[in-house]
């Protein structure tokens, strides 16, 4: 029995120091987690959708798709009356050959700016990658555990803005 009791004398996963295989082993894992997210033969659709009951509409664009690697953008879709709203807007890089994953950015914006350049401090780029992709590893984990899964993503009609914007723009004129 307290075997089971958590050791708090124990640093936490954030706390200890990133190393590159360690590293690579979070983003072996997100690759995994991510095979039981993707539909196989996702090269005929690029947007899917999720539904599962108690649970965000999880949604997921396929932006780019090369020989050895994919881009793609998975996000919760919150939808009331009024708002709309993407949270957390996950970038990821799949490396097929290599079966790794890497979060590239959690926010829309992403390509827009610099988050690397020489003179930046590599200490903190690299806390920041590490960061990114244990937060990565620990909601895919959720959603796996909340039911999303290949079998419930489906095709949906427009990319993760598109079809917000078209669900609002929908007014039923009387």
């Amino acid at each position: 029995m307290l075997s089971c009791m958590v050791n708090f004398g124990a640093r936490h996963s954030l706390q200890q120091r990133p190393g590159l295989a360690r590293l690579q082993r979070v983003q072996e894992e997100n690759f995994r987690q991510l095979q039981m997210l993707v539909p196989v033969g996702s090269d005929r659709c690029d947007s899917y959708r999720s539904e599962v009951q108690g649970s965000p509409v999880l949604c997921m664009d396929i932006l780019e798709r090369h020989p050895y690697t994919q881009f793609i953008r998975l996000t919760y879709a919150f939808e009331d009356k009024e708002e709309h709203a993407l949270a957390p807007d996950a970038h990821i890089r799949l490396y097929v050959d290599a079966r790794l994953a890497e979060v590239t950015a959690f926010d829309p914006t992403q390509g827009c700016r610099r988050s690397a350049h020489p003179w930046y401090p590599r200490k903190a780029l690299w806390q920041k990658t590490w960061r990114q992709n244990l937060v990565l590893d620990k909601w895919l984990g959720y959603l796996l555990q909340q039911g999303h899964s290949v079998a419930t993503m489906r095709s949906a009609k427009g990319p993760i803005g598109e079809e917000m914007q078209r669900s609002t723009s929908t007014v039923s004129v009387a």
